[in-house]
């Protein structure tokens, strides 16, 4: 005569709970309109004599569904729940009978009714412990899944955390070894009085402006990703003035696409450092960013020294920035190098164009 669902409040209200109670009054409802039609008893009285022991039932089955909170190993809370079903039914039925029996009415017979409390009594010992037993197999199913859908979503939010923090530690590896450059560089302007060193300094704060704030931000715009390089570039550009030439060409419906922190800038700083900076002659970069089929497409090529050098560490940055790419956009991300007649490197990237965020 009782419901069980898993998730519940605690205590009164979660024995009275409306499910709980909405199925034990359903019960009890069939179980007065079975037990009616025995005697001159009218049914709303079989009605309330089955409800107030439903109610009872489902106190004792919620009371010791939770205490005593510890039992001996050889008692199974199941098998103490149902004892106390069972022996809690006859003083209930007492009760019952007791408050909706007129025994002052011209048509009372002690005898008829005790019969009648003693068939009531059996009938409902015999089917309560079944119903309860059904009650915790159900109960027992709703837990399990219960559980299963907390694991399930614990397990989500540690394997969002994780690729958070990936992403992050992906990020910070991008070197700043540029910046260590470029402040021996302003040392030795200053030092040699160069004034240089003034407008090469003002160009290294303008891309820390740029740069600082979104060190620990997971997503950035084109736009964002734009004024970086451009505060790069010009710092390189004073570092090497006749060694380097650069031109963006933006697509501006692009501007405002989302994209990971530093893409553009690892693709550009790689092709300084492995290109450009290598090459006695130096060289050109040119940048491409523009919109196709729903798909941002970012080019950056470079006419430095191209892929039969000699220099070590030319697939570390892109590596990491694959890596970040397929683990922000899965599968639907692509980077791809090759390399440009008669020297260079061209890289280019695509994934899905997503809007900013409002």
């Amino acid at each position: 005569m009782v419901l069980t669902v898993s998730t519940m409040p605690r205590g009164f209200a979660r024995v009275f709970s409306w499910r709980r109670l909405r199925f034990t009054l359903g019960v009890a409802l069939l179980f007065g309109l079975l037990c009616s039609g025995r005697d001159e008893v009218p049914l709303t009285a079989w009605v309330a004599r089955s409800v107030i022991v439903g109610l009872v039932v489902l106190l004792v089955f919620g009371v010791f569904e939770r205490r005593p909170q510890r039992l001996p190993k050889w008692l199974a809370r199941s098998a103490l729940q149902i004892v106390a079903i069972a022996v809690v039914i006859p003083p209930a039925a007492g009760f019952a009978f007791g408050v909706t029996t007129d025994r002052h009415a011209a048509a009372y017979d002690s005898k008829k009714s005790m019969t009648s409390y003693g068939m009531f009594t059996f009938t409902c010992i015999l089917f309560a412990p079944w119903i309860a037993v059904g009650a915790m197999f159900r109960q027992r199913d709703a837990l399990a899944r219960e559980q299963a859908l907390a694991f399930d979503l614990e397990k989500s939010e540690l394997e969002r955390k994780a690729l958070d923090a990936r992403l992050r530690l992906l990020q910070a590896q991008v070197e700043p070894h540029f910046i260590f450059n470029t402040l021996a560089n302003v040392q030795a302007l200053v030092e040699s009085g160069s004034p240089q060193a003034s407008t090469v300094l003002a160009s290294l704060i303008a891309y820390l402006k740029a740069a600082v704030p979104r060190m620990h931000e997971s997503t950035s715009t084109l736009e964002q990703e734009l004024q970086l390089v451009r505060a790069y570039l010009e710092v390189m550009q004073m570092r090497m003035p006749d060694r380097l030439q650069f031109a963006l060409c933006v697509d501006q419906a692009a501007n405002h696409l989302q994209c990971p922190p530093t893409t553009l800038l690892t693709l550009v700083e790689n092709a300084v450092r492995h290109g450009i900076d290598p090459s006695e002659e130096g060289g050109r970069i040119d940048i491409d960013v523009s919109l196709r089929s729903g798909r941002c497409y970012l080019r950056v090529a470079d006419t430095g020294v191209g892929l039969h050098s000699n220099n070590s560490g030319l697939g570390t940055g892109l590596s990491t920035l694959r890596e970040r790419l397929q683990l922000t956009f899965g599968g639907d991300a692509q980077l791809r190098l090759q390399e440009v007649e008669p020297h260079g490197v061209s890289v280019e990237v695509d994934f899905p164009a997503r809007k900013e965020s409002a």
